[in-house]
């Protein structure tokens, strides 16, 4: 299904002797297209929430599912998305049909979709959304025991692998000439985008404001590999797409749409900044879990993680003794000059 944008007046001359000019050509409503765009992004940004945040709790944070923020944050990733797919068929059916923004709440404009591919699409993914529910809901109620069981796992990850496919199968990578190897490095992409976005959330929202030692010892390290793992993904992936729509490597510099791909080495420069950071907050919860997840201790490694622009000042430089242990107790708690003199046991 192919849709006119903006189609300008005719550029053929008036017959002879007419007194008309050409008619212009109806154009969607501004407005109808300003709120497809908006429900899009919130699409967007639901399944890569939800998506991310199942693989997360699956694979790096089981514990999580206890958790009431955590919670409430798949509940309403899953409620926003299901809402906007359905909002954005009828506000595509509108702009299809170069209707006003009310068409997109007509039952005809849901039934004029529906007889086209990306009417199909829509409907199943919709379909999806409702079968995510069940996932969801299981998770509410077995808690831990549902993260870690092998059956909710695969249902998971079936409902994850649908939304993504069915996100992908309307976009340009079926436009090349090999559809099948641009629908692939599309769900890679997709999939790659959703662990690495919903996971950040979760592990910022989720795991740092409890301050546990394991839990940040764990989730942090374990994020860093899979979040490596998925940017790779996501850059071979773009390259993959980049070669299916363009269709050479010259097209890359001599059309428009492959100088926007010179995103890839902006990537590029970014995956080396990514890799320093990684070692900045590897080295820093060393510390933080070193001294026993005291509230006053990993609040600091907490600020540290979100803004990274004082290191110097979130964490100590060396850890030592103030003064030699006692002979019964050969693990006391180490200094920390963020420990007050009061709590201090060697301090006195």
């Amino acid at each position: 299904m192919s849709f006119v944008i903006g189609a300008g007046a005719s550029d053929s001359a008036p017959a002879a002797g007419g007194d008309e000019a050409a008619a212009a050509a109806p154009a969607p409503s501004d407005a109808v297209r300003k709120a497809w765009v908006a429900v899009r992004w919130v699409d967007y940004l639901a399944w890569a929430l939800f998506v991310g945040g199942l693989g997360f709790l699956a694979v790096l944070w089981p514990q999580g599912s206890q958790d009431r923020r955590t919670r409430r944050i798949l509940a309403a990733s899953w409620a926003a998305g299901l809402v906007a797919t359905l909002a954005g068929a009828g506000l595509q059916g509108a702009y299809g049909a170069m209707g006003p923004l009310g068409d997109a709440l007509k039952v005809s404009t849901y039934t004029d979709l529906l007889n086209g591919e990306v009417g199909v699409v829509l409907a199943c993914r919709a379909l999806i959304w409702v079968l995510a529910a069940v996932v969801l809901a299981a998770l509410m109620q077995g808690g831990q025991r549902a993260a870690r069981s092998p059956g909710w796992r695969v249902g998971a990850a079936v409902v994850g692998l649908g939304l993504l496919r069915t996100t992908g199968m309307a976009g340009h990578n079926s436009e090349g000439s090999n559809p099948g190897w641009g629908a692939m490095a599309d769900l890679v992409h997709l999939l790659g985008v959703s662990l690495w976005l919903g996971g950040l959330v979760f592990l910022l929202l989720g795991v740092l404001p409890r301050r546990r030692p394991a839990e940040l010892s764990a989730a942090v390290s374990g994020y860093s590999t899979l979040a490596g793992v998925c940017v790779a993904a996501i850059a071979v992936a773009g390259a993959v797409l980049a070669w299916q729509v363009v269709g050479s490597f010259s097209a890359l510099f001599d059309t428009d749409y492959g100088q926007l791909l010179s995103k890839l080495a902006v990537l590029a420069a970014v995956l080396l900044i990514a890799q320093g950071s990684r070692s900045w907050v590897r080295t820093r919860l060393d510390i933080a879990v070193l001294l026993r997840g005291d509230r006053a201790t990993v609040r600091p490694f907490v600020y540290s993680w979100r803004s990274r622009d004082s290191s110097s000042s979130s964490l100590p430089r060396r850890v030592c003794w103030s003064r030699p242990p006692p002979a019964a107790d050969r693990c006391p708690t180490p200094y920390h000059p963020f420990l007050s003199k009061e709590n201090h046991p060697y301090e006195h």
